[in-house]
């Protein structure tokens, strides 16, 4: 019995067979090899034809079936993993009427602005817990604006996963509350599509797909695309999440006080908040969990993006240590320096505006540097230790919101293949660091494995989940904590 997962990500498509026994991927594959084209008409704008996602995933599914071996009729349920936040405009036939305006895009931020003054900053925090800022609703805002005999074409308006789930089934509009909320669509406190949205922008309550649960037989593979992929007719997607929802479901991130967490070029701390509750600062973005309501329980994901993580440690790479050294002799000589780097101190922000900050461009700096006493290693570590701290202070917030923070959970990858990063992050926040080797279009499938029951529930899915490694808190603190202290003074935060 095969579960089949995909990641619509902005650079390509994955997708991933996983052995729903054993929890084994089977086999595993991507289109493109290279990155997807972003088409920028302006500054600030990003696009994707919707179409091209679809191109993606059938040669992803190709190049799956060739090393997979003949096994797709094995396959009993599908899920769909997807970037987040994109606008896909579709017509009553389900035709893209314009390319999507994806996650990256800013034209929107002037209207997502001005719904927030209009509606009330208050009111739009307690009921959508988020400002409107430049989520998917202002991106619709705009399209009304500046096109408004294409709106008037619009049926229905859909997520990139759910236009992926919509040409899987042949027709389908659907999407869940966990995408609604994303856009900025969902009222938390009322449990309804938001009518201050809605009424403000003045687009009309048919425009909105029909809402199914996230985990729940949604729709079914047609003839038509089971002829074109080899997939059998009436194989269910029984799951879809944003890609960011969906890195916590892959870790198994489904309970109050554990947190996701990823550290590539940017970093993501991603924790799940039993109540509702949101930042007055707006520092850190609130949505529906892909179990969010289910049993009748809150469960939010509270979403951190640290703009410079991984792109800091290329930087010191690049440019302070020694010529040719790997990452991993770079961790080994930041070892050789004392926690705290000996008074040295680096903010990692140095990669554009950081929300935690309240969107100032802080950028990056180095404090306390001593001509007699500091070398590369020095450097490098307070690089290393900057990161986690920088994570560390995002963790605030959430703790602030009430997150009693307990677990962090991460993939084997990037920043926390790093020791002294997750020992930092460890002894600082107190959390116990559990490393596991997985990825999105994997989570994708243990998602629909849930969705059609298949598994009882995410600790049945994830029993297998391959461990790789914990990182507990150090005995002794007080370094860390000492190191951590300067640091925030330094930011002068």
């Amino acid at each position: 019995m095969l579960l089949l997962g995909y990641d619509i990500g902005t650079s390509s498509v994955k997708a991933a067979l996983v052995d729903a026994q054993t929890g084994q991927t089977v086999a595993s594959a991507q289109y493109p090899d290279n990155e997807a084209p972003i088409v920028a008409q302006q500054p600030g704008w990003a696009e994707q034809e919707p179409s091209m996602w679809w191109d993606e995933l059938k040669c992803a599914t190709a190049r799956l079936a060739e090393k997979a071996g003949g096994s797709f009729s094995k396959v009993k349920a599908i899920g769909i993993s997807y970037q987040m936040h994109g606008l896909v405009c579709v017509d009553k036939d389900g035709q893209p009427l314009r390319p999507s305006i994806i996650w990256c895009d800013g034209r929107a931020v002037p209207y997502g602005n001005e719904a927030f003054n209009a509606i009330g900053g208050e009111k739009c925090l307690q009921h959508l817990l988020n400002s409107p800022g430049n989520f998917t609703a202002a991106k619709l805002a705009w399209v009304k604006d500046n096109e408004p005999e294409l709106f008037q074409k619009i049926d229905k308006i859909m997520l990139p996963g759910d236009y992926i789930a919509m040409r899987l089934s042949g027709g389908q509009k659907q999407t869940t509350v966990s995408g609604l909320s994303e856009g900025m669509f969902w009222d938390f406190k009322n449990g309804e599509v938001s009518k201050d949205i809605m009424s403000y922008f003045g687009f009309p309550d048919s425009i909105i797909a029909d809402i199914v649960p996230t985990f729940s037989v949604q729709c079914t593979v047609c003839d038509a695309v089971a002829q074109e992929l080899g997939i059998p007719a009436g194989t269910p997607i029984a799951y879809r999440g944003g890609d960011q929802p969906n890195n916590a479901l892959s870790l198994n991130v489904m309970k109050p006080g554990e947190i996701a967490a990823t550290g590539g070029t940017s970093g993501v701390v991603y924790g799940v908040l039993g109540e509702v509750n949101y930042d007055k600062l707006s520092r850190v973005n609130t949505f529906a969990h892909v179990n969010h309501g289910e049993n009748g329980e809150t469960r939010l994901g509270v979403l951190l993006c640290i703009n410079g993580t991984g792109i800091c440690n290329a930087w010191m790479r690049r440019t302070v240590a020694p010529e040719g050294m790997s990452y991993p002799e770079m961790n080994e000589l930041a070892e050789t320096v004392p926690v705290g780097c000996e008074g040295l101190s680096v903010i990692p922000f140095g990669n554009g505006a950081e929300r935690v900050l309240q969107n100032e461009n802080v950028g990056a700096s180095v404090h306390g540097i001593n001509f007699n006493i500091h070398k590369k290693a020095h450097l490098i570590r307070a690089a290393h230790e900057g990161i986690a701290f920088s994570f560390a202070y995002g963790m605030e917030v959430m703790a602030g919101m009430g997150m009693k923070i307990q677990t962090i959970k991460a993939a084997h990858a990037n920043m926390f293949l790093n020791p002294l990063f997750c020992r930092t992050l460890a002894t600082v926040t107190g959390a116990t660091i559990e490393l596991y080797e997985t990825d999105g279009s994997v989570g994708a499938a243990y998602g629909a494995g849930i969705g059609a029951g298949i598994y009882k529930d995410s600790d049945d899915a994830f029993k297998t989940l391959k461990h790789r490694g914990t990182i507990k808190p150090e005995a002794d603190a007080a370094p860390y904590k000492a190191a951590y202290k300067l640091w925030v003074e330094r930011l002068g935060k």
